[in-house]
């Protein structure tokens, strides 16, 4: 995520749950008129939506969440993740989970918010 998205936007991506990446990212990739790149993390496969300067998103296989859990949208918390997540619980919400790295991507915390509502919320650091 770039710095423009850390600094101007609350929500700075998103994650969609596919069964299947490939088909998938032919999907969007023909749908969005845009290029949908396959990457590895380690032993993680996803694909990218093209998005240059703007927000962006990718696909992952999900199985888990396809549907029920739907779309993850990350919300800015940079550079307070610790913050906000101890807030989470005493406003009603829960953790989902923990803080943890996204590799060169920063860090993230899956957490339910008080209405049931599964998001991530994103920064570059894990402070």
């Amino acid at each position: 995520m770039g710095d423009f998205n850390s600094k101007y936007n609350r929500a700075v991506w998103f994650d969609i749950p596919v069964a299947d990446l490939d088909r998938a990212a032919a999907f969007y990739s023909a749908v969005l008129g845009v290029g949908v790149d396959k990457e590895t993390f380690g032993d993680f496969s996803f694909c990218v939506i093209e998005h240059q300067d703007g927000n962006g998103g990718c696909l992952v296989k999900d199985d888990a969440e396809i549907g029920a859990g739907g779309v993850l949208l990350y919300l800015n918390v940079d550079g307070r993740i610790r913050d906000a997540v101890s807030k989470v619980v005493p406003q009603g919400g829960s953790v989902r989970q923990p803080i943890h790295s996204i590799g060169p991507h920063g860090f993230r915390a899956v957490i339910l918010d008080s209405e049931g509502n599964r998001v991530a919320l994103h920064s570059n650091s894990d402070t």
